[in-house]
């Protein structure tokens, strides 16, 4: 588990360019690598983000984020996090605005785009793109903290759950992998400092290897690609936003309200 403090991890060194030159070479030429980035494409065409609008709904639900929230990976929009939601809750208007390839920057977007709209529950879900895409970690911080923001002028319950140690991935090998993990703790770091800032509440998917279920039981919780989440790992990612945060009773408690 990463540590439970709360100030910021310390920004770790870029690696020098020859290094990054070599390690995206090595990924990009590798047929391994090659074929599970067809694969991530593949799902990432095939996926739609998960919607409900129950005649006489109780509470409200936005969805924002990258492919995670849209549920790419699983095998349909019902066994998304946002569709396990919705099976749970069928008296909740889900609204989902995710985007297969979003960073922060666009998750941001989607909210600005809202307007004056208002919701009772706001779910964030998204970093692996800043983590993968090597956002500058200047950038990201003030991303993820315009993200909260925002998020907070549309809902009063905020919940940010970004993606795990994306370094634990298939998808990925070392070294490259040593350095995703190292991305996907200062990811953590912003997130936990935004949400505490804001309000909001922070679910906590990074663990080490040792401990990660997903690098544990890659079969299972990996999708195809070695990158998204399956049916089941997005069931255990709704273990955990409820556990953590205790998102289910929340939800309850805002259809009793309304």
């Amino acid at each position: 588990m990463p540590p439970t403090h709360t100030h910021l991890p310390q920004r770790p060194r870029m690696l020098p360019a020859i290094a990054l030159i070599a390690a995206l070479a090595v990924l990009t030429t590798s047929g391994c690598a090659v074929w599970r980035i067809r694969q991530s494409a593949e799902l990432a065409r095939q996926s739609e983000p998960f919607e409900a609008s129950p005649a006489g709904a109780a509470a409200s639900l936005l969805v924002v984020g990258d492919s995670t929230a849209v549920g790419t990976g699983a095998s349909s929009p019902a066994n998304s996090v946002a569709g396990l939601i919705g099976q749970a809750h069928p008296r909740l208007k889900i609204t989902n605005r995710a985007k297969d390839g979003a960073k922060f920057a666009d998750i941001a977007g989607q909210l600005n785009a809202l307007g004056d709209q208002r919701f009772d529950a706001i779910l964030v879900l998204g970093g692996g793109n800043d983590v993968i895409r090597l956002t500058r970690y200047e950038t990201l911080e003030q991303d993820i903290a315009r993200t909260a923001e925002l998020a907070r002028t549309h809902a009063g319950l905020v919940v940010m759950m970004p993606s795990g140690n994306v370094g634990n991935a298939p998808f990925f090998f070392a070294p490259w992998s040593w350095w995703m993990t190292k991305r996907s703790q200062v990811l953590h770091g912003f997130v936990r400092e935004a949400a505490k800032d804001n309000g909001a509440l922070y679910v906590n998917l990074y663990k080490d290897k040792e401990q990660d279920p997903f690098a544990q039981r890659p079969d299972e919780l990996n999708a195809k690609d070695g990158l998204h989440p399956s049916d089941a790992g997005y069931r255990l990612w709704l273990n955990e936003l409820n556990q953590q945060a205790d998102f289910s009773n929340r939800l309850a408690a805002l259809r009793r309200q309304g």
